[in-house]
């Protein structure tokens, strides 16, 4: 199966175009609960490819406001790429999403599901067990965390999700990336920049430009509710068990719409099986 065959085609590819800025990229986040944007340019009438935003992008540099800072360069393909080869590269390259490019112009997009839909599907081979591919280091959470030091575990953990813990210990629910980007919102402000007024040939002339005349410039952040963990996680998460085969599990999340499934035995937590797993297995 190639690239072409399970990619989303350019016609059906959301972009945010330079130059832009932050709030155009978490629109399409927030309520098309993408996980990235491709973001292209008009050069001479012709539409190139420049790089992508992602949600990890977003929270990772909360201060940050314009497009063409939050972008960043991955890997791409082609159409005519094996769907196995593909998957490779985006486990060698920790690469979720994959742009194809013909000619520097965006012909489409292949991602994480796209291969977890070919597992499901059984156009890829799904038959390894959960039990040998989940992952047995599982980011945790108390459900009493305010989300604003969630968010940052998760940042530091490098992964999209904490399972979250009650005062047993015991798994109660759930927390992804994208429940923290649901409720994130861009706020503006004022930063305080000093009254010093540097001269014309000091280093840091800039500094002195801004407190010309008003000590203060326009300032954009992505603002996270402070509430504890359990008012935002996913209560009663879908789990699976280690005799439950990948393709079992590719089904699982493409039913609920998620990325990872926590592995338990009996009621213990025992692993977590994410997409990136199932990848891996090809």
């Amino acid at each position: 199966m190639k690239v072409a065959d399970v990619m989303t085609p350019r016609a059906d590819v959301v972009t945010v175009s330079l130059p832009g800025t932050r709030d155009d990229v978490l629109e399409y986040l927030q309520e098309r609960r993408f996980s990235a944007v491709p973001v292209v340019k008009d050069e001479d009438g012709e539409e190139v490819y420049r790089g992508l935003v992602s949600r990890s992008d977003l929270i990772e540099n909360p201060d940050e406001d314009q497009l063409a800072l939050l972008l960043r360069e991955v890997p791409t393909t082609t159409g005519d790429t094996d769907i196995v080869d593909v998957a490779h590269l985006m486990v060698a390259e920790g690469a979720r999403r994959v742009p194809v490019v013909d000619n520097d112009a965006l012909a489409g997009i292949v991602t994480v599901t796209d291969v977890v839909r070919a597992i499901a599907d059984g156009d890829a081979d799904g038959d390894a067990t959960c039990g040998d591919l989940a992952r047995r280091d599982v980011n945790t959470t108390y459900v009493e965390t305010p989300l604003t030091v969630a968010e940052r575990e998760i940042g530091y953990a490098d992964v999209p999700y904490a399972v979250v813990l009650d005062d047993e210990a015991e798994m109660t629910g759930i927390l992804t990336e994208p429940d923290v980007i649901d409720v994130a919102r861009v706020v503006e402000g004022e930063d305080d920049v000093g009254a010093s007024v540097a001269g014309e040939d000091d280093e840091w002339m800039w500094e002195g430009i801004k407190a010309t005349g008003n000590r203060y410039f326009p300032t954009r952040n992505v603002e996270i509710p402070s509430e504890p963990v359990r008012e935002f996680m996913t209560s009663d998460p879908v789990t699976l068990t280690k005799r439950r085969t990948a393709r079992e599990a590719a089904q699982r999340m493409l039913e609920h719409d998620v990325e990872q499934l926590p592995l338990v035995s009996g009621d213990d937590l025992a692993g977590i099986v994410r997409d990136v797993d199932l990848v891996a297995s090809l």
